[in-house]
């Protein structure tokens, strides 16, 4: 292969082959949805939500949205990534001094192993949305860090190691709407408490309409030999109203400000029941992926129709090659 990924095996990696027939660089899985509707009792969904390998196994960090339609983060275990048991209560708070330390909501997280610890970014509430950050050693205790920008943000994405010798991350400023606001942002920190130097990575539109309206960043990027390879959503606004699709871009391993390519097409877009019905249709939105650096294998995980959990995959050679080829010109 002459497109690698740099990390680790991960051998039990959940993995289907691509069907007969298939032409795209990204597949869903046949057994999807791997959450349905009324996952647990607390919670009618689960969805746009986090996963990593720990000891063997895989843990995350699940949006629940609950009966009182309150958006909270639950954490989840699971042998094989595909069947997950989802704690019956929310994630509990705490500070530097172990009190409690609560959000009022929080929605869409992400999950990044970072150095001797576990990372959560989140979308929290600072007099208006903004990105949370919190992190665990044994997904017992859960420490709820200083909010690392001000509002008004949405997905934050940390890399999965410092780079320059700063810590990055990556957002998207917003409003407190449904925001017509729809560029990437990086910035840095050097302790993930003060953060700075923030920069202009990428913006919406381009040649590809279903990213007219808005993008974000979705999972951790992955480290490749070709560069930090992102999946991000698109938002296109249609007159039946927002379709969210995906695509991927690849950023320069020494300054992930600069884009190398990004996908003029989507990579996967609603076509699926699970993905164009339910309470909000039309919707597939990448937040975590699992990689094998042995098979060069990739599991993205997508909330569908913010309703569902789903699972696609990928193989990082054809999917860098594709994304080459078919690339908006910069």
């Amino acid at each position: 292969m002459s497109n690698v990924i740099i990390g680790k095996p991960l051998p039990a990696i959940p993995w289907e082959d691509k069907p007969k027939g298939c032409l795209d660089a990204v597949w869903r899985y046949s057994g999807n949805p791997i959450l349905d509707w009324n996952p647990i009792p607390r919670a009618a969904r689960i969805f746009n939500s986090a996963v990593v390998p720990c000891e063997g196994k895989f843990v995350g960090v699940f949006r629940a949205d609950q009966r009182n339609s309150r958006a909270t983060l639950f954490f989840g275990r699971s042998e094989d990534a595909l069947r997950w048991q989802i704690g019956p209560d929310p994630i509990d708070w705490v500070d530097e001094n172990g009190r409690p330390n609560p959000t009022s909501f929080s929605y869409d997280p992400r999950l990044v192993k970072l150095e001797d610890a576990y990372y959560i970014t989140w979308c929290d509430d600072m007099h208006g949305p903004s990105i949370g950050l919190g992190r665990t050693t044994d997904f017992k205790t859960f420490l709820r860090m200083p909010n690392p920008l001000m509002p008004y943000n949405r997905n934050g994405v940390l890399f999965p190691r410092k780079i320059g010798g700063r810590y990055l991350l990556l957002s998207r400023p917003s409003d407190g709407g449904h925001t017509p606001f729809g560029d990437i942002y990086i910035s840095e920190s050097p302790d993930l408490i003060y953060w700075g130097r923030h920069r202009h990575v990428m913006g919406s539109g381009g040649q590809g309409w279903w990213q007219g309206m808005k993008i974000g960043a979705g999972p951790v990027p992955i480290e490749t030999t070709a560069g930090w390879l992102l999946f991000y959503h698109g938002v296109s606004n249609t007159c039946n109203g927002y379709v969210y699709s995906f695509g991927a871009a690849i950023l320069d391993l020494d300054d992930p400000a600069r884009v190398l390519y990004r996908t003029r097409d989507y990579l996967l877009t609603p076509e699926k029941p699970y993905e164009t019905v339910g309470f909000v249709p039309n919707v597939v939105f990448p937040c975590a992926n699992l990689v094998d650096a042995e098979t060069g294998r990739i599991a993205i995980y997508y909330g569908a129709a913010d309703t569902c959990t789903a699972v696609a995959f990928a193989q990082v050679d054809e999917l860098i090659d594709y994304i080459k080829n078919n690339s908006e010109v910069f």
